[in-house]
């Protein structure tokens, strides 16, 4: 990797701490997908300019799907003994670990700054990826409400409003209001129907860039599982942050040399769907410890952490969450 130092600097942001960030390199890159051929569609005439002449566009031939992107930063003064990589949630892209929606620092910020190598990524079909109408299935758009409400910031159906001081928001909810509807604007589409694909690409960005930690949110929970599972020897420790799906039960035993720490917000007592989701997870992890694996679950408000929405890398107190996946790193000899 070549010699470049850079400093972000960070300070003329608003919102972001003061101290900046020293790197040694920084860059990114695609990796993963295959390619396919698609025949018998009709060619088109297109106007891609207004002013311009017509051109005809044949849509059959051979393309490049399924990849993903990837970006990197290598601080000057590594003290992570191994990259960290983030994979994002449903609906989601790597933003999701990047400036908050109301403009503070970041989990990227934070453990890139305490000297973490971090690879932060925009899935298959996501943001910088790219995608093609290949994908079998309708993609899943969400309303503004949606996420208010399914992320356990709003106390239920009805309880979005654009008016931030109309919002019916959880008590003690450490979302920061403000920027929801910032936070909104990150949103994209999402299929259900590319999960393998999904998998093979970060299989390949494993085997790219690893031994590595795996941090994950949500949809991700099942990907950094399963990658796991599939590549036992390069993941040396899984962080899982409200991990919507499971890993493969057949497979629980190829995780029994791999530490996990499992992270919770709060208010999913009140949810219909959280605690059966919780419930599966802790069920699976059970089964990884009697395979002879070890793991940690931090359920914030138990440890006087409360007010925690399911977007806790952006809630007022992110930082101190990350402080609590930083302390176990070190616990795990990860850090120098």
């Amino acid at each position: 990797m070549k010699k470049i130092f850079l400093t972000m600097a960070v300070a003329a942001l608003a919102g972001c701490a003061s101290a900046p960030i020293a790197l040694k390199d920084m860059g990114s890159f695609h990796v993963g997908g295959r390619e396919i051929t698609v025949s018998g569609r009709p060619v088109k005439e297109v106007t891609f300019t207004a002013g311009g002449v017509p051109a005809k566009v044949d849509p059959n031939g051979v393309y490049q799907v399924e990849q993903m992107y990837v970006q990197y930063f290598i601080p000057q003064n590594e003290r992570g003994a191994l990259p960290l990589l983030m994979w994002h949630g449903g609906g989601l892209t790597g933003v999701t670990y990047e400036t908050t929606p109301d403009g503070r620092e970041g989990w990227l910020n934070y453990f890139i700054k305490k000297g973490w190598a971090v690879y932060n990524s925009d899935a298959v079909e996501r943001g910088r990826a790219g995608w093609t109408d290949a994908f079998k299935g309708d993609p899943v758009f969400l309303t503004k409400e949606n996420p208010f409400e399914r992320f356990r910031i709003g106390t239920g159906p009805g309880s979005y409003d654009k008016d931030p001081s109309k919002m019916k928001a959880q008590p003690g909810s450490q979302f920061p209001l403000e920027g929801y509807d910032n936070f909104t604007k990150q949103g994209v589409p999402r299929w259900t129907t590319t999960d393998d694909a999904i998998i093979a690409a970060y299989i390949a960005l494993v085997d790219k860039v690893c031994p590595c930690v795996v941090l994950v949110h949500s949809q991700a929970g099942q990907f950094g599982q399963k990658v796991a599972q599939a590549r036992p020897d390069k993941v040396k420790a899984l962080v899982l942050v409200e991990p919507a799906g499971l890993g493969d039960a057949k497979l629980v035993d190829r995780l029994k040399n791999t530490p996990i720490l499992t992270v919770y917000g709060d208010f999913i007592e009140q949810d219909a769907r959280w605690p059966t989701i919780r419930a599966n997870q802790m069920k699976q992890l059970e089964a990884v410890r009697a395979a002879g694996g070890r793991y940690e679950v931090v359920n914030l408000p138990q440890v006087g952490i409360k007010g925690n929405s399911h977007m806790m890398m952006m809630d007022k107190n992110n930082l101190q969450v990350a402080d609590i996946i930083q302390g176990w790193l070190e616990k795990q000899g990860l850090y120098k």
